[in-house]
């Protein structure tokens, strides 16, 4: 019996995760907080955020709306 906690499986953050993220998506990850810190929650805020931070796409260009949706439904964020 144990002292008053009980036990669960442990859940891994990233158990979903298929694979190890890429560096491109690390860095997009940390921008994105960044951005969300200090510049907003708004998809303009965002795109903003990253060109300002010239953080492109995968293919190097700038944001814009439209790719940046596609590319969140691509990772599946």
């Amino acid at each position: 019996m144990t002292t008053g906690l009980t036990t669960w499986p442990c859940l891994d953050p990233h158990q979903s995760r298929g694979r190890t993220p890429t560096p491109y998506e690390l860095k997009l990850a940390r921008t994105l907080e960044e951005i969300f810190t200090n510049d907003g929650h708004e998809l303009a805020d965002v795109v903003a955020g990253l060109n300002s931070r010239q953080v492109h796409t995968p293919g190097g260009e700038p944001w814009t709306e439209d790719t940046f949706r596609a590319e969140m439904h691509r990772l599946g964020a």
